[in-house]
């Protein structure tokens, strides 16, 4: 690429596509939509009294892509694109499962939102990478919420955790 030019899009074109459709825009930024939900999954606890963590990479990616339904328009490369809500209260009532991942991984996790078809829970770590749990497993979406994006709209299949 000639040096004096940018890329004019952050994502890839179908992923791209599928958020501008969805109503993101570069720049979007609701951090008061972020705090309700930060101040929810904090206030939450479960009977057992396990509670939610909270941190910036989980609030960023809810100001910037939160609230947005997601519908990839294209066949997937590798498994079926995934229609996404981005909304962390869909893992609200899952504080100790998130908790657990969190352990075995030894960091913090929190939720990011669902895939709507098979309601599998995204969720995102402190450092920023993303996975997505469902009733087949853990799974490894990316370094960060662009890539995990990129892979869910493209249809590109997940990397499953399994334990060491």
């Amino acid at each position: 690429m000639h040096p004096d030019r940018t890329s004019t899009t952050r994502f890839a074109v179908p992923t791209d596509a599928a958020l501008r459709a969805a109503g993101w825009q570069p720049g979007r930024w609701d951090i008061q939509q972020a705090e309700i939900w930060a101040d929810t999954l904090r206030d939450h606890a479960s009977p057992a009294g396990h509670r939610h963590a909270v941190f910036p990479a989980a609030v960023e990616a809810w100001a910037e892509f939160g609230g947005l339904h997601i519908t990839p328009t294209g066949p997937g490369r590798q498994v079926a694109p995934a229609a996404l809500h981005l909304d962390p209260l869909h893992g609200l009532h899952l504080a100790r499962t998130l908790g657990d991942l969190g352990r075995a991984l030894d960091t913090e996790v929190c939720p990011l939102g669902a895939e709507t078809d098979t309601q599998a829970l995204l969720a995102i770590d402190a450092a920023g990478r993303v996975y997505t749990l469902d009733h087949t497993g853990d799974w490894y979406l990316g370094p960060d919420f662009d890539h995990a994006l990129a892979a869910l709209v493209s249809g590109i299949e997940p990397t499953r955790l399994t334990a060491e």
